[in-house]
């Protein structure tokens, strides 16, 4: 359909052609509803290009034993009946390998996925127009699910259970419902919070998984492939090194090697070792256990200035200087799995453990 332009327009329409097409998408109507989707593409155009680390099939994915026995039987069990996988839930903390495993999945079936975030389906546009551009077999990957607002999520219910999209029509005593079939599709949904998901939205997905810390010996795995497709030389004391340092999460362990790869770099040194990896990291702040600056910092002032407590969250902030929420959920999660904090009725105390890696007996 041509568009007419105003007068003041004019002198545009005498820009070379490829200088308008340029300009198109941005001012021309008819193209507004393909911008719906533009962060979904730009994330996967992210995977592609940023991301080659990530390893594309179960084969190459190290780690999650009993994650991957459950997806596998699933995946042979859904050629079998020749139908699409059940809807999957996965949660954990961040970092450890959620979207990795919807892309292996989708790879194992041999069919698409789209990947978008919870906070980019603002619209009930944004994931109508997500839907019905599946096909069959498809996967559809949300990633913080717990963050959907609530007509989103409710658009998504009868998509999930019965492959419909139920549209309203018009406003008022003359609105009218209008049911859309969708081709049979899988949702992969993503989430650090699992109790923020609302009952209705957890009790569709078939499967319910939890993805687990990893090992050091499984990160040192992690860590020498990582550096093999990186093109660099390291031998298995340096990828224990930086394995170690890792708070169990993959996506850590890829951020140290970077960053120990600088260093080697501009040291002039050839192959990464145990020592190269240890003066990286310790210039980094990163002791041996992956605590980092503020980590310390929570820990020693709890010690030096509470007594190691039992302290108020909003007292350990106020005196480091950090945010209380930032606390909670970015630092305290990892003292507590390794058993540097514990959490009492009366606040925070710090445990002896602690004190001897800290030596502030």
């Amino acid at each position: 359909m041509a568009i007419k332009r105003s007068s003041s327009s004019d002198k545009n329409n005498q820009l070379p052609k490829q200088r308008q097409l340029k300009k198109k998408p941005f001012n021309t109507p008819q193209n507004e509803d393909k911008e719906i989707l533009l962060p979904t593409e730009i994330v996967e155009d992210v995977l592609e290009s940023d991301d080659k680390i990530r390893p594309h099939r179960f084969a190459d994915y190290i780690g999650q034993k009993d994650l991957k026995e459950v997806m596998s039987i699933a995946i042979q069990a859904a050629k079998q009946r020749n139908e699409p996988l059940d809807h999957i839930l996965l949660y954990g903390p961040p970092g450890l390998g959620k979207t990795t495993m919807s892309l292996i999945l989708a790879g194992e079936m041999g069919v698409n996925c789209k990947i978008t975030a919870a906070p980019a389906l603002e619209r009930p546009r944004d994931i109508t127009g997500l839907l019905v551009s599946l096909k069959k077999g498809d996967i559809l990957f949300i990633d913080e699910i717990h963050r959907l607002n609530r007509v989103t999520e409710e658009l998504l219910y009868p998509a999930m259970e019965d492959g419909r999209l139920d549209i309203t029509i018009g406003k008022g005593q003359g609105a009218k419902i209008r049911s859309i079939p969708l081709a049979p599709f899988t949702l992969i949904g993503a989430t650090t919070k699992i109790g923020s998901l609302t009952s209705p939205l957890r009790d569709r997905f078939g499967l319910i998984q939890r993805l687990q810390f990893y090992h050091i010996d499984e990160l040192k795995e992690i860590v020498l492939r990582s550096a093999q497709i990186l093109n660099l030389t390291i031998d298995e004391q340096g990828a224990i090194a930086i394995a170690s340092r890792s708070r169990g999460t993959p996506r850590i362990a890829n951020r140290l090697l970077r960053r120990v790869r600088d260093y080697v770099q501009v040291k002039g040194e050839k192959a990464i070792n145990q020592t190269l990896a240890c003066e990286a990291l310790d210039l980094h702040n990163v002791d041996g256990l992956g605590l980092d600056w503020t980590d310390r910092l929570i820990l020693t002032t709890m010690i030096e200035q509470f007594n190691r407590g039992p302290v108020g969250l909003d007292a350990i902030a106020a005196a480091t200087g950090e945010d209380s929420k930032t606390i909670e959920e970015v630092y305290e999660p990892y003292l507590l799995q390794i058993g540097f904090l514990n959490r009492t009725p009366r606040g925070r105390v710090v445990t002896d453990k602690a004190c001897e890696h800290l030596n502030l007996n």
